[in-house]
């Protein structure tokens, strides 16, 4: 029986995808490797969004080509979003790959594999619309009583700075019904705490019934008998909709936690990010969340050195995190991405004006999480526990229905 090793890059939809094939391959009789070393076949779910996660991701396959020649059985697979993004020029930088499978091909992987068994050739798959839903693949989970749910694929914002709409395509929902029967199913394999992915959870159900249906849905899946925590992610600030938040306010087993990217706090970089939404109309949400879900944790993403950002852009970033006081926020340098309007735009931040900006954003960040953190000292809370901590063996680690980790 051959083995199979997926190394996942990026984001949570990512790591479902991997889910996914192990579930898909090995109920075609391959079997899951726990390291690359002991596998025949290696697969990369790769992710573009950063330019660090797909640096890493050429580094660790450029270290396969001398196996590759002691093992030339040895077949290297290549999906994701630089699969998708870069398609056959992935071959040229990487003449040892055997298979490049963009995002919407998962299904036809089992195939892929086969087909190079038998023939030795390199194979290409990229499709540009969804032929098979990816979620109708087996899911083979990490993890025994929590579920990744994507709800809906693809992105409509086409934001200047981001890849996703040219590597995920448009917005495609599952039906609610196809999302209830899933829940029920993993419900009765002992899942208790699911998550329910998209690119923007909040435009779920926009292509099927012409409308958002998030709220919706959300109301449906929290009348499930069994089921213990809902979370989801992630949330774009424009279509964050006050039957939205009534839902979360009102499900007793939807967390509170809600996870809103700001990105600047700047309108005029936010006009330029084709974000659809000012500072002012985004503290207005916030302010609506915090009054309406007592008790919740907000985190966002922000990103410093977008082109043309100015120091008085910068104070506007600086300005929202004091208002919005978040618990905990993922920065980022703004990094360019082929394939993008901003990926041409002229006047660039210098590195050391980005550098400088992003410490200042972080230790006001840092400030701002050990505040909210310290309010939680000497209350008692209820933890899910997800396993043993990597650092210490001998301490349990969990969350808290607000996303925080304990470590007890």
């Amino acid at each position: 029986m051959k083995k199979f090793h997926i190394t996942t890059f990026g984001c949570q939809m990512n790591k479902h995808d991997s889910e996914r094939m192990a579930g898909l391959l090995t109920d075609i009789g391959y079997a899951q490797a726990e390291n690359a070393d002991d596998a025949q076949i290696l697969i990369f779910n790769t992710c573009t969004v950063r330019e660090h996660a797909e640096d890493r991701f050429f580094g660790n396959l450029n270290n396969l080509r001398s196996r590759k020649k002691s093992e030339p059985d040895l077949i290297i697979a290549v999906g994701g979003c630089v699969a998708q993004d870069e398609k056959e020029l992935i071959f040229k930088k990487a003449p040892h790959v055997d298979i490049v499978f963009g995002t919407l091909n998962m299904p036809n992987l089992g195939h892929m594999i086969e087909s190079v068994e038998r023939r030795r050739e390199s194979i290409c798959e990229i499709a540009d619309k969804i032929e098979i839903m990816p979620t109708t693949m087996p899911s083979l989970r990490e993890e025994a009583y929590h579920a990744w749910i994507p709800i809906i694929i693809g992105c409509n914002n086409f934001c200047s700075y981001c890849i996703v709409p040219y590597t995920r395509g448009r917005e495609a929902s599952r039906t609610l019904e196809d999302i209830h029967a899933e829940v029920e199913r993993l419900i009765s394999d002992g899942v208790i705490e699911i998550t329910l992915l998209g690119q923007n959870v909040n435009s779920y159900g926009r292509d099927l019934y012409g409308e958002s249906s998030f709220a919706r849905l959300l109301t449906d899946l929290n009348g499930i008998a069994g089921l213990r925590r809902i979370r989801f992610t992630t949330s774009h600030p424009k279509d964050l909709t006050d039957d939205i938040i009534d839902a979360i306010a009102h499900g007793d087993k939807i967390c509170e936690h809600i996870h809103l990217p700001v990105q600047a706090g700047s309108n005029t970089v936010l006009k330029v990010m084709n974000r659809k939404y000012t500072k002012e109309k985004y503290l207005e949400t916030v302010e609506k969340i915090y009054e309406a879900i007592p008790g919740v944790s907000l985190t966002t993403d922000i990103m410093v050195g977008y082109p043309g950002e100015t120091e008085e852009d910068f104070l506007h970033t600086l300005d929202i995190v004091e208002k919005a006081r978040y618990d905990s926020a993922f920065t980022f340098i703004f990094s360019p991405r082929e394939g993008t309007p901003a990926a041409n735009m002229e006047n660039r931040v210098t590195a050391d004006v980005k550098a400088d900006r992003f410490d200042r954003l972080i230790k006001l960040q840092n400030r701002i999480s050990l505040e909210k953190n310290k309010e939680l000292v000497g209350r008692d809370i209820e933890v899910f526990i997800e396993g043993v901590s990597k650092k210490n063996r001998g301490v349990l680690t969990g969350r808290t229905r607000t996303n925080k980790i304990v470590n007890f």
